[in-house]
């Protein structure tokens, strides 16, 4: 256990600070232009295309909003005159590693056969607390399509999560497994169904 475990203590409890936020409003990363965007994030992902207009800080560029499947919002900007580069991106400080959108749990080997269908290179890792897919946009950005392993209510899912958490140290694993999983939804009295995934790796460290 480092400082920072015990300094910065895993929880679900909100913690004492001005204010709260109350959820994700919208994320916005730079894109190149608007044909393949839409190709990507609309046609195949299957998120609407919500609106569409300029970019108010700077008009030159068209700014676009996809609904993710709840509401939470997705836009990039865009212009005509950049092309796609599916090179792999560097990533400083402050930028952004990957976005993560949910899937449903009975469309995951859909999704396996739309991007095969696409072209698209992909990797299925099972993280222990769910499980994940993993492609590239247009440009290179990792995007991951991510699925619940177990039918866990929205409104307990951080209880989950800081339970599993707890559980994990106390086992003095490096990292959240299926059984820590299962262990907190029985310790909270979560009668949570198991969704039916394909087995996978858990790609810690780039290897099972």
């Amino acid at each position: 256990m480092t400082d920072d475990d015990t300094e910065y203590p895993v929880t679900a409890t909100p913690p004492e600070s001005p204010f709260r936020t109350t959820g994700t409003d919208h994320v916005t990363i730079w894109g190149s232009n608007a044909e393949d965007t839409i190709a990507f994030y609309r046609d195949l992902l299957g998120m609407a295309l919500v609106l569409r207009q300029p970019n108010l800080d700077d008009p030159s560029q068209t700014h676009l909003f996809f609904d993710t499947g709840d509401g939470r919002i997705l836009t990039v900007f865009v212009s005509d005159d950049r092309p796609s580069n599916q090179g792999r991106l560097r990533t400083p400080v402050g930028g952004v590693h990957h976005l993560s959108f949910s899937v449903a749990p009975e469309d995951f080997e859909d999704v396996v056969a739309a991007l095969e269908e696409d072209g698209r290179g992909y990797n299925v890792f099972d993280r222990g607390i769910f499980h994940s897919l993993y492609t590239n946009d247009n440009n290179g950005l990792i995007v991951e399509l991510s699925t619940d392993k177990y039918d866990v209510p929205d409104d307990r899912r951080g209880e989950v999560l800081a339970t599993a958490q707890r559980i994990r140290e106390e086992d003095g694993a490096d990292y959240a497994h299926d059984s820590h999983l299962e262990a907190a939804l029985e310790e909270l009295d979560i009668d949570a169904e198991a969704y039916d995934l394909p087995d996978a790796s858990s790609g810690v460290g780039g290897v099972d």
